[in-house]
This record gives structure tokens, sequence and C-alpha cells, in this order.
């Protein structure tokens, strides 16, 4: 899953900070799978001692499904490979307004010239 992770940092431009409203990407390890979600909303799990999150996303699946997760804040911020059910995850939110790969990365690149992307293997 590392691996994998390394992977997606190379192919997608992340936030360090994730917000209500923002679009993170989760990859989940068994099988091997990614799928966007919106961040509706981050509630205080005030029965925890640690600091623990509710995180209210919204998959953006078909049909698209609303879902709650118990998260720390490592987790779900990309700092964290973490454990749900004995699969591992990684979420964290991709900046849309940065994209790699794009025209202006490259000075010198001739416009139209295609740039070869990183290469996602979604399974081992």
């Amino acid at each position: 899953m590392e691996k994998f992770v390394e992977e997606l940092k190379a192919a997608v431009t992340f936030k360090d900070r994730t917000e209500i409203g923002d679009i993170v990407l989760i990859a989940i390890d068994t099988p091997r799978s990614l799928l966007y979600a919106r961040v509706k909303d981050f509630e205080r799990d005030s029965s925890r001692r640690d600091e623990w999150w509710h995180v209210s996303l919204q998959l953006l699946s078909v049909p698209p499904q609303e879902v709650k997760w118990t998260l720390r804040r490592e987790q779900f911020t990309g700092c964290e490979i973490f454990t749900m059910g004995g699969d591992r995850r990684f979420i964290q939110a991709v900046d849309l307004e940065e994209v790699k790969g794009a025209p202006d990365d490259e000075p010198g690149r001739e416009s139209g010239e295609k740039k070869s992307r990183p290469k996602l293997q979604l399974v081992d």
C-alpha cells in the first residue's frame, strides 16, 4: 500500500489540509481500488479522550452514498495509512486548482506536446 500511495502522490496534487466541501481521494488496499468523495461535515467525537472526528463523506459513486467514518486528523489528511475492518486505506484532499502534468509545468515544452504521466497500477 505504501508504494501505491507514493505512486498516487506522484500523479495527483494533494492538499495539506482537509476542509468541508473538499474532494478527497480514497485508496483501498483490498480489493485495490480508488474512489472520490466530498467532505460534508466534521464533528468532534466527544466520547473519546483523544482527538477523533466523525467525518461525513458523500461517495461520488453510482448511486452516490453517504458514509460517516470516525477518524483521527492524521488519517483524513493523508499523513497516515490506516486500517478499517481489516482493510488498509488512505484518504487525502485533492487540490483541484493545481494539476500535475499541466502544460505550464515544463518550460520550453512546445504547446500541444504531450507529456507522459505516471501510470498507476490498481493490481499487484
